[in-house]
């Protein structure tokens, strides 16, 4: 059970505070998640064929949330250059949110569940975006609030 985010004294002072965001429940998103997105028709296939250890990645992306939201500090890799390589269209990023927000909607309260939502629509456009100008298109954020 989280602690209230007054209760959590060894908490960076500019993480998000809310009382049931720790990493025990960025863990919880990140498995469900993608456990729901390996079997996907649209983005299981790109995640199968480029994963190669699920657990590393799991924690990985853990990690990246974590780092995000608590400032934990614990992920320091570049996110967009993996993603570069995958070919991934429109499609694969409105899938993407679609199951993440369902995921977050389905595990937490609205309002935690909307921090995640919005955050992960931020980071759909600021890669759909990268990948677009890496290749010369132009386009315009589509998901966030």
């Amino acid at each position: 059970m989280s602690m209230p985010a007054a209760a959590h004294p060894d908490r960076h002072p500019l993480a998000v505070q809310h009382p049931e965001l720790d990493d025990p429940a960025i863990r919880l998103l990140v498995e469900t998640f993608y456990g729901r997105a390996r079997e996907d028709a649209l983005i299981g296939p790109i995640f199968n064929r480029t994963v190669e250890d699920w657990d590393e990645h799991i924690g990985r992306i853990s990690d990246f949330w974590s780092s995000m939201f608590l400032k934990t500090g614990r992920y320091n890799g570049a996110p967009m250059r993996p993603h570069l390589a995958l070919e991934l269209q429109g499609p694969h990023f409105d899938r993407w949110l679609q199951l993440f927000e369902a995921t977050a909607r389905d595990l937490f309260a609205p309002e935690l569940a909307d921090l995640f939502i919005i955050r992960a629509r931020r980071i759909a456009d600021s890669f759909e975006m990268g990948i677009a100008s890496t290749s010369g298109e132009l386009v315009r954020p589509r998901h966030s609030v």
